[in-house]
């Protein structure tokens, strides 16, 4: 299993929003260089995340992004959604897919008891969650370096 750039970018574009003053707004520029995405691929990702209401502009065009609701009220899992459908790790798992054996194979019950630890996991783990472990591996590196 493994999830598209698009989500990976995705989360790490929430995190550093979330990382700032995320009320005032963060700057498409900033992200970009923080997180060392490309400006033009990060419209994607911002275009994205915007459809699925997870930011929004603070005032108009030129402005920064902010957070719909606090990084505590975000999980890991609505930032997959706003990129993919549903997750399913193998494709007998997806809404997508009509397979007759559904009911009377067991492999699928393997897969699907692990698709659902996977998701639970995901709704678990807030972007707050996210932001403060990077605030602690940020403190450490500051510390090493002085």
């Amino acid at each position: 299993m493994k999830f598209n750039t698009k989500t990976r970018y995705g989360i790490r574009t929430m995190m550093e929003i979330a990382l700032q003053d995320y009320s005032k707004g963060v700057f498409q520029k900033d992200i970009s260089t923080n997180q060392d995405i490309s400006f033009k691929y990060l419209d994607q990702i911002i275009s994205a995340l915007k459809a699925a209401h997870l930011i929004t502009n603070v005032k108009g065009k030129k402005s920064g992004y902010t957070l719909t609701r606090h990084p505590s009220k975000i999980t890991i899992y609505d930032i997959h959604k706003a990129f993919e459908p549903d997750l399913a790790i193998v494709d007998c798992l997806s809404d997508m897919i009509d397979c007759s054996k559904e009911k009377y194979c067991a492999p699928r019950d393997l897969w699907e008891g692990l698709n659902d630890t996977i998701v639970e996991y995901l709704q678990d783990y807030t972007l707050e969650d996210l932001a403060e472990r990077q605030r602690a591996y940020n403190q450490r590196m500051q510390e090493r370096s002085t």
